[in-house]
């Protein structure tokens, strides 16, 4: 089930209602309620996917009871190694079976050895990347004693599966979102008005910002060779607004759903656009992904301990296999490369960690450096955007060569006014709201009540006005 569709418009007020008015006095029933209505959800799109996270929750529950009992090292390194076979064998499975069966053959072709195989027709169950990672974390830490095993399955299988992040996150952690079930929630208004705002900014993210760059980057992506590189300049920038607004709009309106019912998510990007390293992006995008590829490969290797070679092998490592988990395409892969190698001057100069503050936090605007900061960074990952969007390599090259041409400095052939307007007021409040978790979290709360409601009648105008119907969220493909 999608945010943008009807299906959600009425699927989440029966919900709500539901969930607060009958089951409000009973803690269990009302998370036995929520497994009802996740597995609904998550059933809406293809109901037989469901037996793969009944199948990985029954699993990880399972070892995570034996765990809590088990004494000697030997046995909990086994346990622990059927949780992580378990999941990351279906994430194999469906995900990258047929790339690695197509390279393989690749190969042996190159070699002057054609092999014949056959692919299979599968179908990637949407959110697998992101819930088999919530469920191995539970493992992981209960293996590292920094968890106890919850003995309930019902509130286990809630956090496993909860609706409004179940698809594509943000990848929560068993000792955030897990005992949250345990304790009896209570409807606080101002909570839920909270949630509803940042469920507006999300779908505004969504619907204006995303869908209608979406509707020029598809015709320039589509194709390049047409275009000059002007053209191809502006539909990169657009397309990195498009993932931004897609990827982060999807974690506002979860955030926000989550809140109506009195849970409180993790933070999954902390404004990224206005960071002035690399390092600071990839610690504001996709936080929930990054922190855990930090806390359970890039730590286990070694981290920062170690000689300098190893620091940057463990770079390499977590940038390629980030850039793998988005996709089995060659591209995420020199994606996640790429963007090692923009880290790299930044780690051997030990200034990758130089900016920990948000930009400009006591003064309305940047300094000048800073502003050229922000700007070579976006361009740095721009640039890098063009492999996550491209069919394949030669696609991505392609479209970087045409870049390269002295048409640069013409007008582009496709100038989308109302857009760039769009982008001039949405950047604004991002920037004005950029101390907070979300920009309109206090944004316009000491305005005059009529002013305030004004404003967000008139996000809603433009959410309706702008909406577009053939337009699904990019990471439901991860």
């Amino acid at each position: 089930m999608l945010f943008n569709s009807i299906d959600f418009a009425i699927f989440l007020p029966i919900v709500f209602l539901i969930y607060w008015f009958i089951f409000n006095k009973n803690l269990k029933l009302q998370n036995a309620f929520l497994v009802a209505a996740s597995y609904l959800f998550y059933g809406w799109w293809d109901w037989r996917f469901l037996s793969l996270i009944i199948f990985s929750t029954l699993i990880d529950f399972w070892v995570g009871q034996l765990l809590s009992r088990e004494l000697k090292e030997r046995n909990r390194k086994f346990l622990l190694w059927v949780s992580i076979l378990v999941n990351l064998g279906f994430l194999g499975f469906f995900k990258y079976y047929n790339f690695f069966l197509d390279n393989f053959v690749n190969a042996f072709s190159f070699l002057g050895m054609p092999i014949s195989t056959q692919s299979l027709n599968i179908i990637l169950p949407v959110g697998i990347s992101f819930y088999t990672f919530q469920t191995l974390s539970y493992s992981i830490d209960i293996y590292r004693n920094k968890l106890k095993p919850t003995t309930n399955l019902i509130s286990f299988a809630a956090f496993v599966s909860f609706f409004p992040q179940l698809v594509a996150g943000p990848i929560e952690r068993a000792t955030n979102l897990l005992p949250q079930f345990y304790s009896r929630r209570k409807f606080e208004y101002h909570k839920a008005v909270d949630g509803l705002r940042q469920i507006l900014w999300g779908f505004f993210k969504k619907v204006v910002i995303a869908d209608n760059c979406a509707h020029y980057v598809n015709i320039i992506f589509e194709t390049p060779q047409d275009y000059s590189a002007s053209t191809l300049v502006v539909g990169a920038i657009l397309f990195a607004f498009q993932i931004y607004g897609d990827f982060s709009g999807y974690s506002d309106i979860a955030i926000g759903t989550a809140r109506l019912f009195g849970f409180k998510l993790t933070q999954n990007f902390a404004f990224p656009y206005f960071s002035r390293d690399i390092a600071e992006f990839w610690r504001r995008w996709h936080i929930s992904l990054s922190t855990w590829f930090r806390d359970y490969l890039y730590i286990p290797l070694g981290g920062s301990r170690g000689t300098k070679f190893k620091v940057i092998r463990n770079v390499f490592i977590i940038f390629i296999v980030s850039g793998f988990w988005h996709g089995a395409n060659w591209t995420f892969i020199v994606w996640g490369a790429l963007n090692a190698i923009y880290f790299l001057p930044l780690l051997i100069s030990n200034k990758n960690r130089q900016h920990l503050n948000i930009v400009a936090y006591s003064k309305r605007w940047p300094t000048f450096k800073a502003f050229l900061n922000i700007i070579l960074t976006f361009g740095l990952t721009t640039l890098a955007w063009i492999f996550f969007r491209a069919e394949n390599i030669t696609h991505a090259f392609q479209y970087i060569k045409g870049i390269c041409d002295l048409s640069i400095f013409t007008i582009p052939e496709i100038r989308p006014t109302n857009i760039f307007l769009l982008l001039i007021l949405f950047l604004l409040i991002e920037w004005l709201g950029r101390r907070n978790e979300y920009a309109l979290e206090v944004f316009g709360l000491n305005w005059k009540r009529p002013i305030r409601i004004g404003f967000y009648y008139t996000l809603l105008i433009l959410i309706f006005c702008f909406s577009r119907n053939d337009q699904t969220f990019i990471y439901f493909q991860f």
